[in-house]
């Protein structure tokens, strides 16, 4: 079954849908981001809780024709099965990809067992590459998928103590964007947006501590970010403002990355 057209009961051609898929939509950044594009697209929206994940579809524009994919995205071989099945079933056109899901463990590398370690790195890089081998997939997809943006971090770039696994499978992730960029051009541009501090649940329990708070904010010389600053960074790499850019990593942060101040 081809993504690009279904015979229906009445044996009228069924034309796909054009949708962009976003991981990690149930909370966070992926959520302001799924918010933030529903305005002007239809979407998959991705996460592993199914009520959380219908709470951010309530919050779109157009609730009813935003689609969800509940999966755990730790396990990388149950991955791609689902997926066509969404995709052909449908059938659905995916012309972008977002990729906000993510695990962040902060301990000393002593402290973080393998299993841990393995599934940090699956959610947050390996994952990407399985579904964007599926969305590469002529027989899925055709050739819809036209725009790639990999969620990143600053992480990425720079170390911090108790951030080992999480800085690593960011880094990957930037690699694997970089190497994807190449590979699927002319067709598929590929960039990563790469926040800062951005006020999040993941990121709440660090801001809670308010004398952090106060040293990163000191850091940051516009202060720290919201999930929109990423949101609309994510909207322009995906439009045809940025049909130019392709292996970039996008900075989000603030002007803490060129802070050399104390």
């Amino acid at each position: 079954m081809a993504a690009t057209r279904l015979i229906d009961g009445a044996g009228l051609i069924m034309e796909p849908t054009t949708v962009t898929l976003i991981t990690g939509a149930s909370s966070g950044s992926g959520r302001e981001i799924a918010i933030h594009l529903s305005r002007s697209r239809r979407l998959i929206l991705h996460g592993r809780d199914a009520a959380r994940l219908a709470e951010t579809r309530d919050r779109c524009e157009r609730p009813e024709s935003q689609i969800l994919w509940i999966q755990d995205l730790r396990d990388t071989a149950a991955i791609a099965a689902p997926l066509t099945a969404l995709i052909e079933s449908r059938p659905l056109a995916v012309e972008g990809f977002v990729h906000s899901a993510g695990l962040l463990k902060i301990a000393p590398l002593r402290l973080i067992e393998p299993g841990e370690a393995a599934g940090l790195m699956a959610v947050n890089c390996l994952s990407a590459a399985e579904i964007t081998r599926v969305l590469i997939a002529k027989k899925t997809n055709a050739r819809h998928l036209k725009g790639i943006v990999f969620i990143s971090s600053t992480a990425s770039q720079f170390g911090a103590k108790g951030f080992n696994v999480y800085c690593a499978s960011k880094g990957a992730l930037d690699a694997l964007m970089r190497a994807l960029a190449v590979e699927l051009a002319p067709g598929v541009r590929v960039n990563s947006v790469l926040p800062g501090a951005v006020r999040t649940p993941m990121t709440e329990s660090m801001l809670a501590d308010a004398e952090l708070r106060e040293r990163m904010q000191a850091g940051y010389p516009l202060g720290l970010g919201e999930s929109k600053d990423i949101a609309t960074a994510v909207e322009y790499l995906l439009s045809d403002g940025a049909r130019w850019i392709t292996g970039h990593s996008l900075v989000v942060d603030g002007g803490r990355t060129v802070n050399i101040t104390g």
